[in-house]
């Protein structure tokens, strides 16, 4: 709640709690009500008890007050009560008594610790795999947080230390380059969705998919399949283990679901708004200065074609006063039954119809009533819908109008509640320049939580070149490499690989979808060709292709983009590298800017015309 100080009320036994006196100011100055039952007091366990024990350690800093007008009008205490029941339900008495009982008999808390911010963790799946195991390795030489996942644990500890963990036990840590580096271990298979733990995926900001079905040849290969990592000898192949449709397709919607919520989506995550109903999943409720003897009054409702576009908006309206040291109105929504986790964003943005008013967004992360907000403001222009945002990094810290620098820092994955005010307060007895007594109001037709621009790949896919040929019209196939040939002798490969593509691009992710063509166990740095369109054949190495992977993460360029990749050298010339002449370093980036969206060889299908040769 936002407020100068709560006024006093008092029972003839007990005090409730939202009304607090501040330290300083004489009860004798506050409206004083006579309440007989004491069942009126307990609501939410009276958040005084509970609340003042669990967060003393940095409430306790609360000092001053901010002076409101000295304006007498009659308070009415029904609304009040209204207000609390609406938030916290019927008092309980019994929960009260539980409530004391655990006040006197728990230890002080200690200092709350404050929250480690996140990582940036990038999840490698499929990290067993000759592309995985490399972008594994670099990613670990850069210093950056890996967590890998992985269908068959003792090959995942034998190539990457016995002593590996598993998620949510102690991370392996690794040494490189002077850098700790964690190391976090994942059982899981992409083919079977009971697998993929939510644990998994907590913390994870960045995915590099290398999960492929497993092909080899017909005659068999060495334990470490050197006759198919090389490459360019042409071998008989077949499938071995899971077919394409489970790997490919079904895999993909699974990896996709898991992830989606930790990624995030290149759009952002609704969160009210009139698309799919969601209007009528946050439940708001008016929360004025009644709560400390005001008279302000405000409310939520739907105006059917109050929005931009004549479709329906929110609406936030009411009479804001300073009488009786008032001076706010706010609506706030219910608590969520399911916390969201909005880690994978980096603010709040709402679209409104301004009346040139600054207002408060309030984010708390905790299911108490009277506890800490994490506040921010925006301003509106006159009569023009407009969309803010709110970005994380700009919350602060705020209990009743005074910021708390001891606080726990905000944690954008345990959101609880949102809530909008209208105020003559901002914090530390600063006051809203923009404030005005009187009616008011704030259409707005949606908020969502945002990724901030420019937005780079959240998703890199490893494909393989040719996934629209096998249908495509006129095709020499004598012309084509052998998975075109043989794509329906292997189970429809490129078909369920051009599904799972598919599938990430109707996800909502923002991706880079990269297709090698014939994969090398030569070094990188030969020259390269990137295309789009799926026309080229050749080769590359897996080296240079997990190096493309890594790149694409940080690239603008790169995202949303469907692209080939090939190196110059001929299938018939292998390509080494002199250790003491070694190539570039290569900047991807230059490839990545030559990319357009859209582009992935369907169009071909469609339209009817053959690959070139």
């Amino acid at each position: 709640m936002d407020c100068c100080h709560y006024t006093g009320i008092v029972s003839s036994r007990y005090s409730i709690p939202v009304p607090l006196r501040s330290q300083g100011i004489s009860s004798t100055s506050y409206p004083v009500v006579s309440l007989q039952k004491a069942s009126v007091v307990g609501y939410n366990q009276i958040s005084n008890f509970s609340h003042r024990r669990s967060q003393r350690s940095y409430l306790k800093s609360y000092r001053g007050k901010v002076l409101a007008s000295t304006t007498r009008e009659s308070w009415d205490i029904g609304r009040f009560l209204r207000t609390l029941f609406f938030f916290n339900g019927p008092p309980n008495p019994l929960k009260f008594v539980e409530s004391l009982i655990e006040k006197v008999t728990s230890p002080e808390p200690g200092e709350i610790p404050k929250k480690m911010k996140a990582s940036g963790t990038v999840l490698v799946t499929g990290a067993t795999g000759g592309v995985g195991r490399r972008v594994v390795d670099i990613l670990r030489n850069k210093g950056v947080p890996v967590r890998i996942l992985v269908r068959n644990e003792e090959k995942a500890r034998s190539m990457f230390g016995p002593d590996i963990d598993l998620v949510s036990h102690k991370p392996l840590m690794l040494f490189a380059f002077g850098l700790i580096i964690s190391i976090v271990l994942s059982i899981g298979d992409v083919t079977k969705a009971e697998t993929l733990n939510p644990e998994y995926f907590k913390g994870v900001k960045k995915v590099i998919n290398a999960v492929s079905v497993i092909v080899g040849p017909k005659e068999g290969d060495t334990p470490d399949r050197q006759k198919y990592k090389q490459g360019i000898k042409f071998f008989e192949p077949e499938i071995k283990g899971d077919p394409p449709e489970k790997v490919e397709y079904l895999g993909m919607q699974n990896l996709v679901n898991a992830v989606k919520n930790s990624v995030g989506l290149r759009d952002g995550k609704l969160l009210f708004g009139f698309q799919g109903n969601l209007s009528g999943k946050l439940i708001w409720g008016a929360l004025d200065d009644v709560v400390m003897g005001g008279v302000s009054e405000s409310l939520f409702q739907i105006d059917p074609t109050g929005s931009e576009t004549g479709g329906p908006t929110g609406l936030f309206k009411g009479v804001v006063s300073t009488s009786n040291n008032g001076g706010f109105t706010s609506i706030r929504t219910k608590n969520f039954s399911i916390p969201e986790d909005l880690s994978a964003y980096d603010g709040i943005e709402l679209r409104v119809k301004g009346n040139g008013r600054r207002y408060k967004l309030i984010v708390r992360t905790s299911s108490e009533w009277d506890t800490v907000g994490y506040t921010g403001f925006f301003d509106t222009v006159k009569d023009q819908w407009q969309t803010v945002k709110v970005p994380f990094s700009s919350l602060r810290a705020v209990f009743r109008a005074q910021t708390l620098p001891d606080a726990p820092e905000f944690d954008p994955s345990n959101i609880i509640s949102l809530q909008l005010m209208f105020s003559k307060f901002e914090y530390d007895g600063k006051l809203n320049p923009t404030f005005v007594e009187g009616p008011f109001e704030l259409p707005f037709s949606s908020i969502r939580a945002y990724i901030n621009e420019p937005i780079t790949p959240r998703l890199v896919h490893v494909s393989s070149a040719g996934v629209t040929r096998p249908d495509r019209p006129g095709l020499d196939l004598s012309k084509q490499p052998p998975a075109v040939r043989l794509n329906k002798e292997l189970g429809f490969i490129l078909t369920y690989k051009l599904k799972g593509e598919d599938v990430i691009r109707e996800s909502g992710i923002s991706y880079a979808i990269v297709r090698p063509c014939a994969l090398t166990e030569e070094p990188a740095g030969a020259d390269l060709v990137f295309d789009q369109g799926d026309n080229i054949t050749g080769k590359v190495s897996r080296e240079e292709i997990a190096q493309i992977c890594i790149a694409a993460l940080d690239s603008p360029y790169a995202c949303d983009k469907t692209f080939e990749v090939k190196s110059t050298v001929p299938f018939s010339e292998p390509f080494v590298v002199d250790p003491t002449n070694p190539p570039p370093e290569k900047d991807y980036e230059v490839y990545f800017k030559n990319l357009k969206e859209g582009i992935t060889g369907k169009e071909a299908l469609e339209e009817g015309i053959p690959a070139p040769v």
